[in-house]
């Protein structure tokens, strides 16, 4: 097989397991979102409680960022690939057995500290794997699946859930992730040699991630990815019950409405990394301003929409067009860092993206107990429109600091 062949085909297939894992990961972490109306009325919970359940997961997910990003460049992403899809897994089985809300919240947080140590890995597994030119498709298509991942999980769950129960859905789902973990550790190709996947001038010293947190772009895109992410976490935690309590929809029908949006955003999602690396890669905030703008005027209308099928409409557009900036936020990092701090570096930017996870729950759950529906999803229009101001004064350039700390 010719070198480029080796290249491309260790691209694909790392690609491809990956996106099968994160579609694993997000069904695992929507599951809570589907089964939420029955865990709140088995264990008496009000939506500001039921929105601490999916913060547990949250909060750990969010502290386990950074230490995630120094293991991946420490120990190998490889390794922590396999050891966090594993323990997860054991995580979701067992909150099927959870006797009450305390024991729920310990395992939702130690659930949330597993998958913690997964998106650093990936990303630096991407980095060894993929050549820059070939790097922002890559990711897009790997961001796609967490979408993907999270439309399908209604479509999945909600009919488990059921048929089955909500206990023995989180069983079902946990063995699907201890298989696909086995294909990762078996499948997962080696390194691509150094000289392939970044110039040659970059330095390839390992460095920990105090290094990453200095570096000002880096921290420019934590806050834009936080305030991005708030959408995503806001629509998959709360459309759900909005539908079943406001809408009068059934659990099923809910799951299936809820799922439509996020797939289509997953389409979003892969044509913004095309047209990343088509005609934006010097200037991402081409891009991600207009997109975010459209994407919040898209919200304000859904919240006036007055039928079930208008309000699924706009939310389907606003979560395509929303899709179209993930790149240009996520990516940049990913395109300008040196492969020898991808991990921490990533990991420095999910940790803002998992601020949203801990704060768009429960701050929309109160908003919905304290002033209604309409509050809560308006919070998410303003904090897309922030995103876009945020980039709006975020210049793409060469991540100088951890290169001269590295050098």
């Amino acid at each position: 097989m010719s070198p480029d062949n080796t290249v491309r085909r260790t691209g694909r297939t790392t690609v491809a397991l990956l996106a099968g894992v994160y579609i694993i990961d997000y069904i695992d972490r929507v599951m809570i979102a589907i089964a939420l109306p029955l865990i709140g009325a088995e264990f008496g919970l009000s939506h500001t409680g039921q929105g601490l359940v999916v913060s547990a997961f949250a909060i750990a997910y969010l502290l386990g960022q950074l230490p995630g990003g120094l293991l991946a460049d420490r120990a190998g992403a490889r390794p922590l690939l396999v050891v966090s899809l594993l323990a997860w897994s054991v995580f979701t089985a067992a909150t099927g057995l959870a006797p009450g809300l305390v024991v729920l919240l310990v395992l939702r947080a130690l659930f949330g500290l597993a998958q913690a140590l997964f998106p650093a890995a990936s990303f630096k597994a991407l980095a060894e794997r993929t050549t820059r030119e070939a790097r922002s498709r890559a990711a897009g298509l790997i961001l796609a699946s967490n979408n993907v991942g999270a439309g399908l999980g209604p479509l999945v769950v909600a009919p488990l859930v059921v048929l089955a129960g909500w206990r023995h859905t989180f069983w079902i789902v946990a063995a699907a992730g201890l298989v696909v973990g086995f294909a990762l550790w078996k499948l997962l190709p080696p390194p691509l040699p150094r000289e392939l996947t970044e110039p040659d001038d970059a330095p390839a010293a390992s460095v920990g991630v105090s290094v990453a947190l200095r570096d000002g772009l880096v921290l420019r895109c934590a806050l834009m990815f936080a305030c991005y992410n708030m959408l995503n976490y806001g629509m998959i935690t709360w459309v759900p019950s909005y539908l079943v309590e406001a809408k009068g929809m059934s659990l099923v029908s809910a799951g299936v409405s809820s799922a439509i949006p996020l797939l289509v955003n997953a389409v979003g999602v892969i044509v913004g990394g095309w047209l990343m690396s088509r005609w934006f890669d010097r200037s991402a905030r081409r891009l991600v301003v207009p997109a975010l703008v459209v994407s919040a005027v898209l919200l304000v209308l859904m919240l006036r929409a007055g039928s079930t099928t208008a309000f699924t409409t706009l939310q389907t557009l606003a979560m395509f067009v929303n899709g179209l900036a993930a790149i240009g936020i996520v990516g940049l990092p990913l395109r300008v860092l040196p492969r020898a701090v991808v991990g921490s570096g990533m990991g420095a930017v999910n940790t803002g993206g998992q601020l949203a996870g801990v704060l768009a729950p429960l701050v929309m759950g109160w908003l919905a107990d304290r002033f209604g529906f309409g509050a809560a999803f308006g919070f998410l229009a303003a904090t897309t429109l922030a995103a876009a101001l945020i980039s709006l004064v975020t210049r793409q350039r060469q991540a100088r600091q951890v290169k001269e700390a590295v050098s």
